[in-house]
């Protein structure tokens, strides 16, 4: 017996897909629709990618995340002033990377709690100077039109890059990356990094890329994380 066949739409586009199955999005935000505009208005060269989001009720979030590539003075000095943020601290620090906790404010023209709001779980977030690349999670149909019509009726300008559902872990690995860490990966298998004894250093992958050493660390490790969760967690099916 056949699943049923759902359609819903999507930023002016038509998906189908079955029942029972969590959808996964991908988006592109200019930088000043998120949090930290300001901040990386003025760290120009910060790059930022959320480790974990902590949840205090509907109008508190606070986030953990990665800082690199750029000056943390000037990055600290700026969010000091960012209407976005307060109560940044730092966590721990690498020798190329900080982590910081921080509150991001609940604000009507931010994208930052369109996600709470319809019941979305953020997996991954990385800014810079222009953008927001975003990897969201939804239960169902009904939580990404949910979703969806938030967007529309706040007017945010969301660049739907990648929709699907992750139907066959076992068989579609991919999936469950990001395309920045499908490029990644891919240079690693090419230049023998993955090899024993590596044939490249991971110094030499992150001029490649053109990130600090800890950055291309967290994208292996998240990479890493999310193929081990669909393929390892998950029982492969009979046969």
């Amino acid at each position: 017996m056949h699943k049923p066949i759902y359609a819903f739409l999507f930023d002016g586009v038509v998906y189908s897909y079955g029942d029972y199955m969590s959808i996964i999005a991908e988006f592109t935000v200019p930088a000043d629709q998120f949090a930290l505009y300001e901040t990386l208005s003025t760290a120009t060269d910060m790059i930022v990618e959320v480790e974990r989001v902590v949840s205090h009720g509907p109008d508190r979030i606070m986030p953990y995340f990665w800082t690199s590539d750029g000056d943390h003075e000037t990055f600290e000095a700026a969010a000091r002033d960012d209407p976005s943020v307060e109560d940044l601290t730092r966590i721990d620090e690498l020798e190329t990377a900080v982590l910081y906790r921080a509150n991001w404010i609940r604000d009507v023209e931010s994208v930052v709690y369109a996600y709470t709001e319809t019941g979305a779980i953020l997996l991954s977030a990385t800014g810079r100077n222009e953008r927001w690349e975003l990897q969201l999670r939804f239960d169902s149909e009904d939580d990404l039109t949910q979703f969806s019509d938030y967007i529309t009726a706040n007017e945010f300008e969301l660049d739907l890059t990648r929709l699907y559902r992750p139907s066959s872990p076992t068989t579609d690995l991919h999936a469950v990356l990001t395309e920045t860490q499908r490029e990644t990966l891919v240079a690693a298998l090419r230049s023998g990094y993955y090899e024993i004894p590596r044939e490249t250093a991971l110094s030499e992958l992150a001029e490649e890329f053109e990130i600090s050493s800890q950055a291309l660390s967290n994208r292996f490790r998240r990479a890493h994380k999310a193929l081990a969760e669909n393929a390892v967690l998950i029982t492969p099916p009979d046969g």
